[in-house]
């Protein structure tokens, strides 16, 4: 059984050498690399990732990442493209080959089947002398010194280096497209980077019941209403502009204040300063005042007027938190 300290020692010395490999990767960068940007950029067709074993699992990655920034991708197994997934590539697409040696087996079958279409062919590769790099257009060198595992034969520090050129293939481009944070929400509408950048407080609030009383209303209506809308507040209005608002918290300093409540009415404890956000605003807005202020809801406002509240589960429910 290894020590505590030499299993550490283990994990450091495997983040250690995959770092030492990253960092020359910068240098290995040459012409092919920018190149290929500007190809794709102009691209009328698809990006196709193909690769085998682990360098297929950091291929999938890679269309991911492509799809997401802008740039359409399809993956596609080297091994099921010679048992029919060739049909997926289009006349116009450009093909991206990841691999260590480029000289395996599998390589050797496929890229003659791949070039046959006349498609463009790129490859992440760790042998610039190997028989893919010699048949590709734009080779994008992630060769390794050694590999993390100590029997230097698991694939560690090599999909390190392809996944690292791909993220820096994709960022390339970002950059080049001037792909935007809006840009970036509408390719992810279901999550939560997405939801921080496009959804707003109405979307929130609207599905909020209203608590609202009015300000000569007395101290019972005010906590039936609270209770019933279950956010914790009621708004008090006059004709919906906002005078202020009673929160579960101020009922609890008012029970401590006064011996007697019967004759209280709402505008004699209410808040008169509350927190307040546009309807308009983005939900993540909502979020920092929440923080800011140390509170659980704002009361939503449109054109001045009352027109919600947006609750701090709200937020946790869409998982902007």
């Amino acid at each position: 059984m290894k020590s505590s300290q030499e299993i550490l020692e283990f994990a450091q010395q495997t983040i250690q050498i995959e770092t030492d490999a990253i960092n020359q990767l910068s240098k290995q960068l040459n012409k092919d690399f920018s190149d290929l940007v500007q190809k794709i950029l102009t691209l009328k067709g698809r990006v196709i990732v193909t690769g085998v074993g682990k360098s297929a699992i950091i291929a999938q990655k890679l269309v991911a990442t492509f799809n997401s920034t802008g740039t359409p991708s399809i993956f596609m197994h080297a091994a099921d493209a010679v048992h029919g997934d060739l049909g997926i590539i289009q006349k116009d697409d450009l093909i991206i080959c990841l691999s260590k040696s480029g000289n395996t087996a599998e390589i050797k079958v496929l890229i003659p089947l791949l070039k046959q279409g006349g498609n463009l062919l790129a490859c992440i590769v760790g042998d610039i002398n190997s028989y893919l790099a010699q048949q590709s257009d734009f080779i994008i060198n992630s060769t390794i010194e050694v590999e993390a595992c100590p029997n230097n034969l698991a694939p560690t520090t090599s999909t390190t280096a392809q996944l690292v050129m791909g993220d820096a293939l994709a960022v390339a481009l970002v950059e080049c497209r001037a792909f935007s944070k809006e840009d970036f929400a509408k390719f992810h509408p279901g999550g939560a980077l997405g939801k921080r950048l496009y959804l707003k407080v109405v979307d929130l609030c609207i599905l909020n019941e209203k608590p609202q009383i009015n300000k000569d209303a007395n101290i019972r209506d005010a906590i039936l209403e609270i209770t019933k809308k279950r956010l914790g507040v009621v708004a008090i209005t006059d004709e919906n502009q906002l005078k202020g608002v009673i929160t579960d918290g101020d009922l609890r300093r008012m029970m401590e204040k006064y011996s007697s409540f019967e004759n209280l009415k709402a505008i004699d404890i209410m808040n008169h300063t509350p927190k307040t956000i546009d309807y308009n605003e983005m939900a993540v807005n909502a979020l920092g005042l929440m923080k800011q202020f140390n509170i659980t809801q704002l009361i939503v406002l449109k054109d001045n007027l009352y027109f919600g509240v947006v609750h701090l589960h709200d937020l946790l429910d869409e998982g902007i938190i």
